[in-house]
């Protein structure tokens, strides 16, 4: 195995920016022309995050090959603008469940399963089997947790095993820890690091390099102190500050030499990046000379990183249209109860997202009329396009009791429905939705065409309900035009208002393909649209 691989653990408390570390890494090493990919190992039991409640993990990320996955992987694809799979999101459920599958069926030829060698041997081979596919020069693997979580150290000990089976300088192991600062005494404290690093240690890993994170300066005194008690090179150490935009922390970390220390860890040539055009982006980003404001009315509002790819989408349109989009977090419910016309009168447009159950709908409906009858911009996103076609069917056709079948069965209109192959497939809800990239093919005399400047694209899915094309004729002689098709099974894909400034449906997750450096088209428009809105006073 030729690859290089890097490690990268997390200490003294989670929610570091591990992720982000290592994306930003990622797209270091690639401005430098080095093919790289990235992978999670997360230390969750559940198989995957599909069934996870949106307010405990957050958003469930979905790859091209219909992979439901944690929502780092999201960060590595934005970062290093490449398409990732299943095979680089891996959990401790899927490791147990092939492990016990395979001594079901007699693999281990009666001998007893333990944890060493029989996990972490599976995770060696997961890790194995991604860099086999997908054949990158450096492979960077994200480990989940905490150092000193017992549910992180199975694959604590198996990139451990990984280390001593590989050539020298073919490994590197980045350590991602907190530098607290105590305001009473006004210092920077290192001993949690030493703390978390020794932890490390007493497991068989000694890190090559310590990121640190910190919310204000570290001084060379500092780094060298830590470089002394943690048993790596002072200008291993490296500073690790709060940015203005997140796209901003490959440039610090450049600045601070992260790249060039493990690139000589892993003794691989020093190549000079072009970081021009990922600069401009970040200048973009962080002095744009427009603004506007969106209202995403959804379910799951309270923890904005249930929407974490929506949310960057919006932030990669401002950018394309030197905007900042300033997002007003609005819960569904809210708008049930309270008064649109104050509710979204300093809004310039209205994103409803993806979502689950019956929670929420009747203000999600509201915020979609409203829209619709004073020509706001509205951009609806899988359940966002069905609630506009159940308002539409309710408000425009005169059918009171038109719904969808997810949330009334005995809907005398279900114009959003269940497909034929799920009507029996809903017992088991995890990993049974449409998932994954799908062909849309596009009306040429379409807002959608127009945007995308294609006849065919392809786009990943998460749901499990559609559009009921027996009431197809009804909407399309009403006005309401369908204008993105799946042509394998006839399903519809995307909904327009002809006589509105933007009135976009999609079936589909467009957030998911968005990066900073190349917004969505349809974000795009979006937001275009959103900002002539401002500029004309509306």
């Amino acid at each position: 195995m030729d690859t290089k691989l890097i490690f990268v653990t997390g200490g003294v408390v989670s929610s570091l920016g591990k992720g982000i570390t290592a994306a930003a890494l990622g797209r270091l090493l690639k401005e430098r022309g080095y093919k790289v990919s990235i992978m999670k190992l997360d230390p969750y039991l559940n198989v995957d995050p599909g069934t996870m409640n949106p307010y405990q993990h957050g958003e469930v990320f979905v790859t091209d090959d219909g992979a439901e996955t944690d929502l780092d992987i999201g960060h590595y694809e934005r970062f290093i603008d490449e398409d990732l799979t299943k095979l680089n999101n891996t959990t401790t459920g899927q490791i147990y469940s092939a492990v016990l599958d395979r001594e079901r069926r007699g693999g281990y030829q009666g001998g007893t399963v333990q944890v060493i060698p029989h996990i972490t041997d599976e995770i060696k081979l997961r890790i194995k089997r991604a860099i086999t596919a997908l054949s990158p020069e450096i492979m960077i693997v994200e480990i989940g947790g905490t150092v000193g979580d017992i549910e992180s150290q199975p694959f604590l000990e198996a990139i451990r095993q990984l280390k001593t089976q590989l050539a020298v300088h073919q490994c590197c192991f980045i350590h991602v820890t907190l530098i607290p600062y105590l305001s009473a005494s006004g210092e920077l404290k290192t001993k949690p690091t030493q703390h978390s690093v020794k932890e490390l240690q007493s497991i068989g890993i000694q890190p090559d390099v310590i990121v640190c994170r910190s919310d204000y300066p570290i001084d060379r005194g500092i780094r060298s102190k830590i470089g002394l008690f943690c048993n790596v090179p002072e200008e291993n150490v490296i500073e690790n500050l709060n940015a203005r935009s997140l796209y901003e922390v490959p440039l610090m970390l450049e600045e601070r030499g992260l790249c060039r220390v493990v690139l000589n860890t892993l003794s691989l040539e020093q190549r000079e990046p072009d970081l021009r055009k990922w600069s401009a982006m970040v200048q973009g980003d962080i002095s744009p000379e427009k603004e506007c404001n969106i209202a995403l009315v959804g379910k799951y509002v309270e923890l904005h990183d249930a929407y974490l790819s929506v949310a960057e989408a919006l932030r990669h349109s401002g950018i394309a249209n030197n905007a900042r989009v300033n997002i007003k977090w609005i819960a569904a419910e809210d708008v049930e109860r309270g008064c649109p016309e104050e509710i979204f009168k300093d809004v310039d447009g209205i994103l409803v997202p993806g979502g689950f159950g019956e929670r929420g709908i009747d203000g999600m409906m509201v915020a979609s009329r409203y829209a619709r009858e004073h020509m706001l911009p509205y951009f609806g996103i899988c359940l966002g396009m069905q609630i506009a076609v159940i308002e539409y069917a309710r408000h425009v056709l005169g059918w009171a009791d038109a719904h969808s079948t997810e949330v009334d069965f005995n809907a005398k209109h279900p114009v959003i429905n269940l497909m034929e192959d799920q009507v029996n497939n809903i017992e088991r809800i995890g990993g049974t939705l449409r998932l994954g990239s799908y062909t849309c093919r596009l009306e040429k005399d379409s807002l959608a065409y127009k945007l995308y400047n294609e006849e065919e694209v392809h786009e990943r899915h998460r749901h499990r309900y559609e559009f009921n094309n027996e009431f197809l004729d009804a909407f399309r002689a009403s006005g309401m035009k369908f204008t993105g098709w799946n042509p394998r099974r006839g399903l519809a894909e995307i909904i327009e208002l002809p006589d509105h400034p933007f009135f976009v449906g999609v079936q589909f997750h467009p957030e998911f393909k968005s990066r900073p450096d190349a917004a969505h088209p349809i974000f795009r428009g979006f937001i275009a649209a959103a900002l002539e809105y401002k500029a004309a006073g509306k």
